[in-house]
């Protein structure tokens, strides 16, 4: 099992600063990767949350502490398919160069209609979209000479150059719906869980997914079931109800190992989406988060 960390982006502990103090001691302490998500924007009077009000770009975020750390992987989980793909492939091209070759580069459908009139496209057959927009992706990364005419996009014979190096980043599909996750086995590197999954019932994904690698004829070896951690320090209590991932520092412990026993690859703990956390200050928020990092740091 490997563990990642979600940096500072929503709510007041989201500084420059914090990020960089967050990334850096994460680095040190041997975490896997460093995540970060996407939401554009907050309709007004909507009910999602204070963890969407004040969100900064992931790409951004990523490429800033690319330049202050040096070996701990990058993680975008996720962008969402309203954005342009060939202007998407150029970003992570060069954020996959820049860091040495450290991105995930994790791709959703979203679920915010508002984001899809934001971006002047509809919501309707995104899956489909989604599909086409993974092709465009790693054709602007591999093709010599970049030409495509489908339902949704069309380049014209193009070089989009330079490709990422050393390599395309690996591609980590979104979704809960079982044609959501049959999509990810076929199509992607890997599936990414949302902030809303019910993890007591992960294990059952993950044997579709690995279905959907082997009907098309894939090595499932090397696929990557990546947990985001809705994690949430609690003072200790009893195990009825309880949120897994909830708790003390030792339940949250136990947790990922039993996140590991139903075949999740890595888990990221993201204190982004503890609601009571994005609203506390941003002093305690840091002395929080500062302590969350080291009690849940990988073991050696």
């Amino acid at each position: 099992m490997r563990i990642g960390f979600a940096v500072p982006q929503s709510g007041p502990w989201a500084t420059p600063e914090n990020m960089r103090r967050i990334a850096v001691r994460a680095e040190e302490l041997g975490y896997h990767e460093l995540w970060t998500f996407q939401r554009v924007l907050y309709p007004v009077g909507h009910p999602m949350g204070p963890t969407y009000r004040s969100v900064h770009d992931p790409l951004i975020t990523l490429a800033h502490l690319s330049g202050v750390t040096g070996t701990i992987r990058l993680g975008v989980a996720v962008v969402n398919v309203y954005v342009q793909p060939v202007l998407l492939a150029k970003q992570l091209a060069t954020l996959q160069t820049v860091s040495g070759g450290r991105l995930s580069a994790g791709i959703g459908l979203g679920w915010l209609p508002e984001e899809y009139e934001a971006a002047g496209i509809g919501m309707d057959r995104r899956g489909r979209r989604g599909e086409e927009f993974v092709e465009v992706l790693r054709e602007a990364w591999t093709d010599e000479v970049v030409e495509h005419d489908g339902e949704f996009y069309r380049v014209p014979p193009s070089h989009i150059d330079p490709k990422p190096a050393p390599g395309p980043p690996p591609i980590l599909l979104g979704g809960t719906c079982e044609v959501a996750l049959r999509r990810a086995g076929r199509l992607a590197d890997g599936w990414i869980s949302s902030s809303r999954e019910d993890l007591s019932a992960v294990a059952g994904r993950i044997g579709l997914i690995k279905e959907s690698i082997a009907a098309a004829g894939r090595d499932a070896a090397s696929f990557r079931f990546v947990c985001r951690g809705v994690t949430q320090v609690r003072p200790a209590g009893g195990e009825d109800g309880r949120r897994p991932l909830t708790g003390t520092y030792e339940q949250i412990r136990r947790d990922v190992d039993a996140l590991a026993a139903a075949g999740v690859t890595e888990v990221f703990h993201d204190l982004n989406f503890d609601k009571d956390f994005v609203t506390a200050g941003a002093g305690e928020a840091m002395r929080r988060a500062e302590e969350a990092l080291e009690a849940l740091a990988p073991r050696a």
